[in-house]
């Protein structure tokens, strides 16, 4: 059976951060989830792989095209969720729609922030995962190959990334909205990836009080701390030092909220009610949901930040156009490389009888030779025999078709017979 290209998931579009964080994979879930993916389908499933960010859940399969309809339970079983729960939020892309669809994500085209970098690391990310996984063969290598290298086309030749307005911009505004100059506040950091260091050095910029990076590896905290001159805590502090803080800022690959409701509300006592800005990056979330519902608290999630940054791109909407044009004409680049790669198979077959054809006439001349026989005989009977065999199934094929059918055959002889030049 034929093997399709299949991408299927949901996103900042199609599901709140509510449902994107039930669906999430995290770095050291990957391969079970890989493993388990092509464990449930068998063959049917060659190669997969798996792209987990904040803003978006996509599984990538080089597959037979009956498991499309099988793969939104597969994701629903393994999260422990009523697929019903997931379906209304669910896309699915195949063949040439699901090449341009990755292309678009590697691009920049699908994300909140439109022209935003990080998700082609990202995307490196994951493949990275898929081979150490086992998961990848040639059909999904060329194809992240290409998306790499279309990726790099759309950000070289249109305007997609300038004047970016990223969530890391977005959540220094929202602080200054709410409490207006932040040269007089304290700004805490939870975590120590790459949107907290974007987030770090948005904050520097407008040079807040004092900044502090809190995370579970101290040396990692340590290494981005010493960059903004900013201190450094364990994660087992945060409680006892929270209430410090006017800016939180978290972003972590934590699978449970790092800050609860009760934590919350004894912090708001201990600073008299003064208001504090938290803005949640993570998926899941690092932040109780109902911390949000607190008088003196300004809570947001990364969506929130989205919707914020939307209003920033206009001026890079002129630049959609050209880059759609060029993922489209990569698109049927992919295309073709899929369908002359789907004749490979036959080309192999056609080379095979060829070589028994051309191997046993040898093998007659050779015993020809061997018995005494003129080298100018054994020549002639050799390309007689090569000739005659080479012909042999057009002219059957002639012989037995009629109307239509050899009017076709009789168009493509002269193109699959071999061209002599006379000038040799």
């Amino acid at each position: 059976m034929s093997v399709d290209v299949l991408t299927f998931g949901l996103n900042h579009v199609s599901a709140p951060v509510a449902v994107r964080e039930r669906v999430s994979f995290p770095m050291d879930v990957l391969k079970p989830a890989l493993d388990g993916l092509r464990s449930a389908f068998g063959s049917s499933v060659k190669e997969a792989a798996i792209l987990s960010t904040c803003n978006r859940t996509e599984i990538y399969c080089a597959a037979e095209p009956q498991v499309r309809e099988h793969l939104p339970s597969w994701l629903a079983d393994f999260n422990s969720l009523e697929a019903n729960s997931l379906q209304p939020h669910l896309y699915q892309y195949q063949r040439n729609e699901a090449v341009r669809h990755t292309f678009r994500v590697a691009s920049g085209l699908d994300s909140m922030v439109l022209g935003e970098p990080q998700i082609l690391g990202q995307m490196k990310d994951a493949v990275r995962a898929a081979e150490q996984a086992g998961a990848l063969g040639t059909l999904l290598h060329q194809l992240f190959q290409r998306t790499f290298s279309v990726a790099k086309e759309v950000r070289s030749q249109t305007a997609i990334g300038t004047q970016s307005v990223s969530m890391a911009a977005a959540a220094v505004k929202l602080a200054e909205r709410v409490l207006g100059d932040l040269s007089q506040a304290n700004v805490l950091f939870i975590g120590a990836g790459e949107m907290i260091e974007l987030c770090a050095t948005h904050f520097a910029a407008v040079h807040p009080k004092s900044m502090m990076v809190a995370n579970r590896t101290l040396d990692r905290a340590e290494a981005l701390a010493s960059r903004f001159m900013a201190k450094t805590m364990q994660l087992s502090d945060i409680p006892d030092k929270l209430a410090d803080y006017d800016v939180i800022v978290s972003c972590t690959a934590s699978t449970l909220p790092i800050l609860g409701l009760g934590m919350v509300e004894r912090v708001t006592r201990a600073r008299r009610h003064k208001p504090m800005v938290m803005v949640d990056l993570a998926v899941p979330r690092d932040i109780e949901t109902e911390v949000g519902r607190l008088a003196d608290v300004y809570l947001y999630s990364v969506d929130d930040l989205g919707r914020m940054v939307q209003s920033g791109t206009d001026a890079r909407r002129a630049a959609v156009v050209q880059a759609e044009a060029i993922i489209d004409t990569r698109v049927q680049h992919f295309m073709h490389w899929l369908q002359t790669r789907a004749v490979v198979p036959a080309i192999i077959d056609f080379q095979q009888a060829a070589d028994q054809v051309r191997e046993s006439e040898l093998e007659r001349a050779r015993r020809m030779l061997a018995r005494g026989d003129a080298p100018e005989l054994v020549i002639e009977q050799l390309a007689h025999g090569l000739t005659q065999k080479y012909m042999h199934g057009p002219l059957v094929a002639l012989n037995r078709t009629e109307d239509d059918e050899r009017k076709q055959l009789l168009n493509l002889l002269p193109r699959l017979l071999p061209r002599v030049d006379r000038r040799r």
